[in-house]
C-alpha cells in the first residue's frame, strides 16, 4: 500500500515544508489552515456528502489527520460522546441550579419509533437511542425556540458531560440498569479499533467481532443476530463499522445493507452510528465521480475516454452508499498517493466535531479565525500535509478523469494478476495456488465442473491477453469486472502437491510453505528495494476473528483437512498504474517467474526439513 507519491503532492509538501506551518492554530498556519478546510470540503464532496450546496441538508465537515488510525479513534470517540450526550442534556435541564435553562424542559424531540416526546420525560434507553441529527440540533433549538443563551447551555451541559465527569462517574450517575456499550466491526478490522476502545476506557469486551462471510466481508446475518441480542439485553450500540477495503484482502463490507439495517432497527428503537473505515478503499470512489469541476479547466479534459472502471457491481453499490455513513475515514497517503502523514476524517453532520473539541486560550481566539486544531486528537501537525493533498486534488482531481484513471489502471492490473494466479500452477507442478477472493461461479455455488469451465474462460479471455485486447472485448471486460478482490489487495496461499497429485492436507505444513515463500520475497534489511521484481507481505487469517465458516471454506479450497484454526496467506498490493503493459512485456510474466522460483525453492526447503512425500 506504499507507492510513489504524485508529483503535485510532493511539490505541495516541499513548498509548505519550507515555512514549517503548524495547523494547530491559524496564527501558525495562515495559508495551510485554509487549505485544510478546502481539502476537508473536497474529500467530503467526493465521498458523496453535502457541503453547503443545499440549506435543506446538514453540512458535512472533514479535516486532515496523521493517519487512518487516529481518524478511526476520533470517529469512535465522537460516536461514543454522541451516544451519551442526551443523558447530560436531560440532567442539565432538570438541575434546579440551571435556572436559565428551565424553559428548555418543554423541548420536544422526535423518536425513531415515531412521534415526539419531551426530552426530560424520556427514560435512559430512549435517550440512548435518539437519531444523531436530532441530538446534534438540541443546543441550537434551545436558543431558537426557548431563547436560552448559548453560553448558559454550554456551561450547564459541560458540568455534567462525559468529558467532565469521566466514564466511571458518568456511568454511576446515568447508566444504571443498562447493559455495557457495544461496537460492532467485522473480524477483518484494522488494529486501530482495539486501540480505540482501550483509549476510550470501554474495554476490549465492548468491541464485538462480527464474523465475515466466505468473501471476507462482514456477515449481515451475524450482524442481525447481534443487533437482536442487543435489544433483548438492552445493551446500547455506539457504532457499527463497515470496512471499505480491508487491509488484508481489500474486501468491501456491505455498507448499503448495513445502512438499511440501521433504519430498520431505528424503527424498533435501536439507534447506532455507522462509521465507514475507507482508509484504503475510500479513494476508489473516484472511479464513480464523473464531474470534472475545476473552474476554467473543462478544456483540459482528455479527449480519450477514462479507463473503464473495473469495479464489481458489489463494490460499486457500497461505494455509492458512503454518502449515508455518519463518518468516514480515508487515507490520502494510501490510495491518494500523498506523502506521509496524511489521513482524513469526514463527518456527515459537521456538528459531530463539537463533541471532540478542546480549545486552549493560548492558541485559539474564537470564531473570528478559522481553525481545525481544536478538533480531534492531534495538536501540532504539519500544514505541509494539507498542502500536499490540496495541490494533488487540484491537479489530478478525485474523479474518473483524475484519480479514477490511476486507480483504474492499478485495479486492471490486479485483476490480470488474479487471472494469472488461477492458472499459474500447471498439472505437473508440485503446488497449487488458491486466492482468498472466490470466482463468480464459486460465489454462486457452482459445481466443480462449472468452476473449471469458468477458469478456462478466464484463461481464454483475460490471462495472456494484452490490455488493449481485453478492453476491446466487451465479454472479457464484463468478466474482468467481477473477478478478483473487491479492490487491489490480492491475498492468496500456496499449498504443496505430492508426486502422485495429492494435495497436502496438513495446514501446519501449508503455513510453513507460505512463510518460507514470504521469506524469499520480502524485503531484507540493508538491501536495495529496487533490486526486487516482486515483494510480498503475509498475514494470518484466524477463526477467532474471521469466524468458522470463512476459515473452513478457505481450508477446503486449499485442500487441507487438519483442524488448525489459523491460515497463513501472502499478499500482493498492486498500486503502480504504469505496469499494466510495458515495452519489455507484461509485468505478469515477470511476477510469475519470481513467484514460481520462490515457490519451488521453498518447497525444497520444506522437504529438506523432513516433510516426506513432497
Amino acid at each position: 500500500m506504499n507507492w510513489d507519491p504524485t508529483i503535485p503532492s510532493m511539490l505541495g509538501y516541499f513548498s509548505a515544508m519550507l515555512y514549517n506551518p503548524n495547523n494547530v492554530a491559524f496564527e501558525g498556519s495562515t495559508a495551510t489552515t485554509l487549505l485544510e478546510l478546502l481539502v476537508g470540503d473536497d474529500i467530503c464532496r467526493r465521498l458523496g456528502y453535502t457541503v453547503g450546496e443545499s440549506p435543506s441538508h446538514v453540512r458535512a465537515w472533514g479535516h486532515v489527520t496523521c493517519d487512518g488510525t487516529v481518524a478511526n479513534i476520533e470517529a469512535i470517540w465522537a460516536a461514543r460522546n454522541l451516544k451519551l450526550y442526551p443523558l447530560a442534556i436531560k440532567a442539565a435541564l432538570l438541575d434546579n441550579e440551571n435556572r436559565g435553562l428551565t424553559a428548555g424542559r418543554d423541548l420536544m424531540v422526535p423518536l425513531p419509533t415515531g412521534g415526539s416526546e419531551r426530552l426530560v420525560g424520556l427514560d435512559v434507553w430512549q435517550l440512548l437511542n435518539l437519531r444523531a441529527d436530532d441530538v446534534l440540533a438540541i443546543p441550537e433549538r434551545l436558543g431558537s425556540e426557548f431563547h436560552i443563551e448559548p453560553r448558559l447551555v454550554s456551561e450547564a451541559f459541560g458540568r455534567v458531560s462525559l468529558q467532565a465527569l469521566g466514564l466511571t462517574e458518568f456511568s454511576r450517575r446515568f447508566l444504571d440498569r443498562i447493559g455495557a456499550l457495544r461496537i460492532f466491526v467485522s473480524g477483518s478490522k484494522h488494529y486501530s479499533f482495539p486501540k480505540a476502545v482501550a483509549l476510550l476506557g470501554l474495554g476490549s469486551d465492548s468491541l464485538s467481532n462480527v464474523p465475515v462471510d466466505l468473501d471476507a466481508r462482514l456477515d449481515l446475518g451475524m450482524l442481525r443476530s447481534e443487533l437482536d441480542e442487543s435489544i433483548e439485553q438492552r445493551r446500547p450500540i455506539i457504532a457499527v463499522v463497515a470496512v471499505i477495503g480491508t487491509t488484508e484482502e481489500s474486501a468491501v463490507d456491505p455498507l448499503a445493507d448495513i445502512l438499511e439495517l440501521r433504519e430498520e432497527y431505528a424503527r424498533r428503537g435501536l439507534v447506532f452510528h455507522v462509521h465507514a473505515d475507507g482508509a484504503f478503499g475510500g479513494y476508489h470512489r473516484s472511479l464513480l465521480n464523473d464531474s470534472f469541476d475545476l473552474p476554467g479547466a473543462a478544456a483540459l479534459r482528455s479527449t480519450a475516454p477514462p479507463v473503464a472502471a473495473p469495479l464489481s457491481d458489489h463494490t460499486t453499490r457500497h461505494l455509492h452508499a458512503l454518502s449515508g455513513a455518519d463518518s468516514i475515514t480515508v487515507d490520502p497517503h494510501k490510495s491518494g498517493f500523498i506523502p506521509y502523514p496524511a489521513g482524513a476524517l469526514c463527518y456527515r453532520n459537521s456538528a459531530m466535531r463539537d463533541l471532540v473539541t478542546f480549545s486552549a486560550p493560548v492558541v485559539f481566539h474564537g470564531d473570528a479565525e478559522p481553525t481545525v486544531g481544536i478538533y480531534g486528537i492531534e495538536g501540532s501537525k504539519p500544514g505541509a500535509a494539507a498542502a500536499a493533498v490540496y495541490l494533488s486534488h487540484r491537479v489530478i482531481r478525485p474523479t474518473r478523469d483524475g484519480y479514477g484513471k490511476i486507480l483504474g489502471e492499478a485495479l486492471f492490473s490486479c485483476r490480470k494478476l488474479y487471472a494469472r494466479l488461477l492458472s499459474l500452477a500447471r498439472p505437473d507442478d508440485p503446488f497449487v495456488i488458491v486466492p482468498v477472493a472466490r470466482t463468480p461461479t464459486e460465489r454462486a455455488g457452482g459445481s466443480a465442473d462449472e468452476i473449471r469451465a469458468e477458469r478456462a474462460r478466464i484463461r481464454e479471455l483475460i490471462d495472456g491477453k494484452s490490455s488493449e485486447e481485453i478492453q476491446g472485448d466487451a465479454t472479457a471486460m464484463a468478466l474482468l469486472r467481477e473477478i478478483g478482490p473487491d479492490e487491489n489487495v490480492l491475498a492468496y496461499a500456496v499449498n504443496a502437491r505430492a508426486l502422485d497429485g495429492e494435495v497436502n492436507g496438513n495446514l501446519v505444513l501449508a503455513n510453513k510453505l507460505n512463510k518460507a515463500i514470504y521469506g524469499r520475497l520480502s524485503i531484507k534489511p540493508h538491501s536495495d528495494i529496487y533490486g526486487y521484481d516482486m515483494i510480498v507481505s503475509t498475514t494470518d487469517l484466524e477463526v477467532a476473528t474471521y469466524g468458522v465458516p470463512f476459515i473452513a471454506d478457505f481450508k477446503r479450497r486449499l485442500g487441507v483437512t487438519s483442524a488448525e484454526k489459523i491460515a497463513t496467506v501472502l499478499r500482493s498490493v498492486v498500486m503502480d498504474p504504469w505496469v499494466t503493459e510495458t515495452a519489455e512485456g507484461s509485468f505478469i510474466d515477470v511476477l510469475e517467474t519470481e513467484l514460481r522460483r520462490a515457490i519451488l525453492a521453498s518447497i525444497g526447503d520444506v522437504i529438506a526439513t523432513g516433510a516426506r512425500g513432497y
